[in-house]
């Protein structure tokens, strides 16, 4: 299992966006791009994948670890902070549904027809397979 795992399993077990995971890392003051991060995330076949280092993981669970439990000044208690993300990903489904949703019932412009061809005749279609008669193990055309 490398980093790239490690770093999927993390995202899709804290329910966590993109967006989010830029923010927790930037409590570690390490800046990084939606794009760069989407390409920890792809297949290893895909020509944009790119290996997650130890210098990002460590930095991510670093940042992880401030996200959920806070600084010592300011304490944080886990189980909130996992409830907020859950109830801000489930707003985001529902936003992103309803919106969709509305797309849906938008009139849609009639769609013209075409009209069918009234001399159109079918051709017949000729068979592939030759029969054969089989007798004796000798094949004779029927």
């Amino acid at each position: 299992m490398n980093n790239n795992d490690v770093f999927k399993k993390l995202r899709v077990a804290l329910q966590l966006r993109d967006d989010q995971i830029v923010e927790i890392l930037e409590l570690v003051d390490f800046r990084i791009s939606k794009a760069e991060l989407g390409a920890f995330f792809r297949n290893p076949d895909h020509p944009n994948y790119m290996d997650c280092g130890d210098q990002v993981l460590r930095n991510f669970l670093n940042g992880l670890i401030i996200h959920l439990r806070g600084t010592k000044e300011n304490p944080k208690n886990v189980q909130e902070v996992l409830a907020q993300n859950k109830a801000a990903l489930s707003k985001n489904k529902a936003e992103k549904t309803k919106k969709s949703n509305s797309d849906n019932t938008k009139a849609k412009p009639a769609v013209k027809k075409p009209i069918p061809k009234k001399n159109y005749k079918s051709k017949k279609v000729e068979p592939i397979v030759e029969k054969f008669k089989f007798s004796n193990g000798k094949n004779k055309k029927a």
